[in-house]
């Protein structure tokens, strides 16, 4: 069926509209028959979805594509998962195709490139690249946004291989210490827009991070998702943010921002005074950053105390380690929901979060502190509508999501073995959802 209705489409659809066609998404199936069926001379934007990096590289080097290519393709998104189910080979990345370095080489054209691969649970490895030191990738690149393993991948990207870059969107695996020579003082004057996140944490903010953003001199709009532990210092507030970051922007206009704190003193022994809510607050509204909100803790709990300050309207997918300390907001955007802490996550709680995460798809909750309220009843049924996936490791009781219309639950033996006497709402929902398991 498949195969007809593409043959009509490519024989009697496509030459009446070809000359108006500029933007094809395509996959494996379709890609050589839809783009040598006629001559496309509008076409501008392609991207490539459920490939595999080999199959797509053969298509990349056919000659007709390598045309579209060299003369006239600007815009292009890849979105390559050749994630395996089967333990790995350590070395089984270094065996892919590298499709990002060879788009950047042939496509001398390109002003916007949208960049997804991951394999065996990694992003391409920029650092790998065979480019000589301080050569160019793409004299043409305006605009990138990506998603790589290290801090080290991203000074690469900035470090001259893409002279023209203004606007850079990048995701990081994980952001370490850097172990590259890669200069990371060089001013970067044409960077215009800069987005980082990353959902791992990190304790190399302050060595890594913030030089890097100082070097951006001339940014007009940043977004940073973050996540950082640390140890002989306070919350990351307005202040600090301000001084060691914000005041070496003198252009920039737009701020958003999402950042979670961790400060732990469970070696240094350091005594460390952290400031109020309020104290945060104020931070940022003295600096002319109005509409936030904060979320701290303002005492060590067993060594570790965490704070999570965000610009509004929150505008970010993912809402990371959240923590009792919470206490409501908006969060229309949000997809993922992550939950961890050393105190108990009471039925208050996530009658807040059915309420203020509305169209939220997967949560993941790990809590092993048992309620301290395992008696409390309520009328309000709590409810996720939309959720898809759920991952538990925890002792909380009385939870009910019976009106959940799909669930994928991934942990679900790991939470019965973890329930020790679950109570009658918990045995509810296993009666109601097993059969799905």
């Amino acid at each position: 069926m498949y195969t007809h209705i593409l043959d009509r489409f490519c024989s009697k659809l496509l030459p009446r509209i070809n000359q108006k066609i500029t933007k094809f998404t395509v996959d494996p199936l379709s890609m050589k028959r839809i783009l040598g069926a006629v001559d496309y001379s509008q076409l501008y934007s392609l991207s490539f979805v459920n490939f595999e990096s080999e199959i797509l590289l053969q298509h990349l080097t056919d000659k007709s594509m390598l045309h579209l290519l060299t003369n006239q393709i600007t815009h292009i998104t890849v979105d390559i998962n050749s994630e395996k189910t089967e333990i790995s080979n350590e070395n089984e990345n270094e065996n892919e195709p590298n499709i990002f370095e060879f788009i950047l080489l042939h496509s001398t054209c390109l002003n916007d490139l949208t960049f997804f691969q991951k394999t065996s649970k990694k992003y391409p490895s920029i650092l790998s690249l065979n480019i000589p030191y301080g050569s160019s990738l793409s004299l043409s690149l305006i605009k990138l946004k990506i998603k790589i393993n290290t801090f080290g991948d991203c000074l690469y990207l900035l470090n001259g291989c893409l002279p023209s870059l203004s606007t850079l969107i990048i995701h990081i695996k994980k952001i370490d210490r850097s172990t590259s020579m890669i200069n990371n003082t060089k001013e970067l004057f044409k960077l215009k827009y800069f987005s980082l996140s990353t959902n791992r944490y990190t304790f190399d903010y302050d060595t890594q991070v913030v030089p890097l953003l100082r070097r951006m001199l001339n940014l007009e709009e940043l977004t940073l998702f973050i996540s950082v532990i640390r140890t002989r210092s306070a919350y990351i507030d307005g202040n600090q943010l301000y001084d060691k970051v914000l005041n070496y922007m003198p252009r920039l206009n737009k701020f958003i921002f999402s950042i979670h704190t961790q400060v732990s003193n469970e070696y240094s022994k350091k005594q460390i005074d952290l400031p109020s809510n309020d104290d945060i607050r104020n931070s940022f509204t003295k600096r002319g950053i109005q509409s936030i909100d904060v979320f701290a803790d303002d005492k060590l709990i067993k060594n570790t105390s965490n704070c999570h300050v965000y610009s509004l309207p929150y505008q970010f997918n993912d809402f990371l380690f959240m923590n009792s300390s919470f206490q409501g907001g908006r969060f229309d955007k949000v997809r993922l929901l992550s939950m961890d802490d050393i105190r108990p996550f009471e039925h208050e709680l996530f009658q807040i979060i059915s309420q203020d995460f509305p169209f939220l798809r997967k949560l993941s909750i790990l809590n092993d502190i048992p309620q301290k309220n395992k008696q409390y009843h309520s009328s309000t049924l709590i409810t996720f509508n939309h959720l898809f996936e759920l991952n538990i490791l925890c002792d909380f009781v009385g939870v009910n999501l019976l009106s959940t219309q799909y669930m994928i639950l991934k942990c679900i033996y790991k939470f019965k073995e973890e329930l020790s006497s679950p109570d009658e709402a918990v045995k509810q929902f296993f009666e109601q959802y097993g059969q799905i398991l």
